[in-house]
């Protein structure tokens, strides 16, 4: 696994052993920045479930003002800051251990405004659980700010409130759906 463009490019992350996090494959990140394009350079970035912390420090390398990682794993949270070394991006990187809900709920009382989520949850999730998760992000996003959520094609992306699905895609078993938050920028 690599970091794809920007002041990393070609670095190599350190990926965990076992199969306890399952990162984004190179293909399916490179995809989605692809689509992001430019509105990451200045971005805050949040990454929900952030496993290796990947998405995140692509994020960072291709110019995103911050990002948030958050993560429950100890394991992850020790990838996250060795790989944020390993690219020399610490600086723009906020690390935070903690369930994804109740990290959403102390998030949601700064006065955060963010741009861009990635969230990309174990794929035994169930829908219902999903859209709790999406929904309090989603609050979290300023209007226009995109949500990108990877998931098991055997699951249906969910509505969810104030946003509007705009793109979705499969990838092998992997399908991403990206949202957009109603409301001018």
């Amino acid at each position: 696994m690599r970091i794809i463009a920007g002041t990393a490019k070609g670095r190599r992350l350190k990926t965990p052993k076992g199969r306890t996090i399952r990162p984004t494959s190179d293909r399916v990140r490179e995809a989605i920045f692809n689509i992001v394009g430019p509105d990451v350079v200045g971005a805050r970035v949040l990454d929900l479930y952030a496993g290796t912390g990947a998405f995140g420090i692509e994020a960072l390398s291709r110019g995103a003002a911050e990002v948030i990682f958050m993560d429950d794993a100890r394991e992850a949270v020790a990838l996250i800051d060795v790989n944020l070394r390993l690219t020399g991006l610490v600086d723009g990187g906020r690390i935070i251990k903690v369930k994804i809900e109740k990290g959403l709920d102390r998030l949601a009382k700064e006065p955060t405004s963010l741009n861009l989520i990635f969230l990309d949850p174990p794929y035994r999730i169930s829908v219902s659980a999903l859209r709790d998760i999406c929904e309090k992000a989603a609050r979290l996003l300023a209007a226009g700010g995109l949500m990108i959520v990877e998931h098991s094609t055997k699951l249906v992306a969910p509505d969810i409130d104030g946003m509007t699905a705009t793109a979705s895609k499969k990838y092998g078993d992997t399908t991403v759906t990206i949202y957009s938050k109603r409301g001018r920028k």
